[in-house]
């Protein structure tokens, strides 16, 4: 993990998070599925005036009323404790009451009408008869609030039938004009200003559009686990405030700069100033954006003006980017590492090595690997010195070192290496690892055996190293280093199997016949790039069966 003292800002705990429970009633219609909203009261502590499903805290008589619910053979004691609290959440708000009569009857207009919303709810459900229907509540999600708010909470969504022969009836003091909605209805209407909904609702809505029948949420809950599971990071976008999950991109990004929750990182991209991801890291993307590049190429540097500064993957001969690189460093750039030789990496390295000279500096290092005799001819590259393996760079600062590990990882490009902030738990990944896309395998130089080898070699790294963080140089900041390295090769290795059954199913096809079957789920504009990977696969899965 960071060293505390490289964050860029001071700590801070976020509040506590609340337990709580909230629940999706569901019902089908001619349309599709609709889910019960409801209007928060515009003077609430929390989302005031947003809409939202029925819910709210989980008090201890839910956990006592445990004797008066059904439960599945697989609830847990946790799980029907949020059911419970979610069912007497919506009877309180909503006049909608998930119970049954002992013969197996639906709790009757009548029966709502004879209880008090005010009162102790299971007692009165135990006075009329009625058991809670614990066992028909499943869980969907699970949201904790994000870290910058003062008022958080640890809420399972859950989802349920609405019972037939119930209408809603809001209590008119918590909640207001609830009605069912589609989900597409809903988020249209929110994107048009007149539906405003919080983060989580509208990330639920977005997933559950998707199914088509009640039924279809309820098995797909069936496991008694949540579908997800997210405590969603705030940054800025076009200086607004801009809410993400795990999934998301930029995620890493925030969890990195802001830990604790602050909203103050710009996730925008831009070429003209560096971005400080901690005091002794900084990166600097190229403005060279484009298909194979995403946002542009990110330059990296590490160091302080103590200590000075290693540049690593300088990008493409562009002067502005170069002067910019120089003028960030202050000019004391130590050494100048390059990934590997691909154009949009090291063409920059001799330029920024001679403006140093220029202005009177020592001149620093070009460091790398040389390119192999399979590179193409426009990666030809040659360092002033070749890293070893397991090679340690070190920069000494003012009771602080910054030491870089080299790690060999071949693969993406045959002179390809990755770079470990040892100190720190960070790993330069070069083009090995790319976040929002997977890099190319291109032979000859590129090689997939031994890509998916250096995968293993910088798994093993993130346990040995405690990796948190990847640093790509094509996009944001990844967390959750060693689970990300994981996802990866599990992706390549489902898309090799995807190609050794074209191979099968047309033995003497074409790379062009086998691209369309094995990478169908991929736009056909970008088959021709796909075509090289699937050429690396076709090798590999050659050589295995000899």
């Amino acid at each position: 993990m960071p060293r505390s003292s490289q964050s860029l800002h001071p700590p801070r705990t976020p509040a506590p998070p609340r337990p709580a429970a909230t629940v999706l009633l569901l019902r089908d219609s001619a349309e599709g599925v609709e889910v019960l909203m409801t209007r928060r009261s515009s003077t609430a502590s929390f989302a005031p005036g947003a809409y939202v499903f029925p819910g709210g805290g989980i008090d201890a008589a839910d956990a006592q009323a445990h004797p008066q619910s059904t439960r599945r053979a697989g609830q847990s004691d946790e799980r029907l404790t949020q059911a419970i609290a979610a069912i007497r959440e919506s009877f309180e708000e909503l006049g909608v009451l998930l119970a049954r009569h002992a013969d197996g009857r639906h709790a009757t207009t009548e029966d709502i009408a004879g209880l008090d919303r005010q009162a102790p709810f299971a007692a009165q459900c135990l006075a009329r008869g009625l058991t809670l229907a614990g066992d028909e509540v499943f869980v969907l999600a699970h949201w904790v609030t994000d870290r910058d708010l003062p008022r958080r909470f640890d809420v399972p969504f859950l989802v349920a039938r609405m019972p037939e022969g119930q209408e809603p009836v809001a209590d008119e003091s918590e909640q207001f004009e609830p009605l069912w909605v589609r989900p597409a209805d809903a988020l249209a209407r929110h994107r048009d200003g007149a539906f405003f909904m919080i983060f989580p609702t509208i990330r639920t809505l977005e997933r559950l559009q998707h199914f088509e029948a009640v039924d279809a949420v309820l098995a797909a809950c069936a496991s008694e686990q949540p579908l997800w599971s997210s405590c969603p990071r705030a940054g800025l976008l076009g200086g607004k405030e801009a809410r993400f999950m795990e999934c998301d991109t930029p995620y890493g990004e925030l969890a990195l700069t802001c830990p604790d929750g602050h909203i103050a990182h710009a996730l925008d991209w831009q070429t003209s100033q560096p971005v400080r991801l901690l005091k002794n890291v900084m990166r600097l993307t190229a403005p060279n954006p484009g298909m194979m590049t995403g946002p542009g190429t990110n330059s990296y540097l590490v160091g302080d003006a103590d200590s000075g500064f290693i540049v690593i993957d300088p990008g493409p001969d562009d002067a502005g980017h170069v002067q910019r690189l120089f003028d960030a460093a202050a000019g004391d750039i130590r050494a100048i590492i390059c990934t590997h030789s691909h154009p949009d990496h090291s063409p920059a390295a001799r330029p920024l090595q001679a403006l140093c000279a220029q202005t009177g500096r020592a001149r620093p290092p070009v460091l790398g690997l040389p390119s192999a005799a399979t590179a193409r001819p426009d990666s030809s590259f040659v360092p002033d010195r070749s890293l070893l393996n397991q090679e340690l760079l070190a920069l000494d600062s003012i009771g602080l070192q910054h030491t870089l590990k080299v790690i060999f990882t071949p693969g993406h490009a045959a002179n390809h290496l990755c770079l470990v902030l040892l100190e720190d738990g960070l790993l330069f990944s070069g083009d090995h690892i790319l976040n929002g896309s997977t890099t190319v395998i291109n032979p000859p130089d590129g090689h997939m055996s031994s890509y998916l080898d250096s995968l293993d070699l910088l798994a093993a790294a993130c346990d040995a190293h405690q990796i948190e963080f990847i640093l790509p140089a094509h996009g944001h900041v990844l967390a959750g280093a060693a689970q990300a390295i994981a996802q990866l090769k599990a992706h390549r290795l489902r898309r090799e199997a995807r190609v050794a059954a074209a191979m099968a199913a047309q033995p003497d096809g074409s790379l062009d016949q086998w691209v369309a079957v094995a990478y169908d789920d991929t736009p056909p504009r970008l088959w021709p790039i796909a075509r090289r990977s699937l050429l690396a696969h076709v090798e590999r899965i050659e050589s295995l069966q000899h």
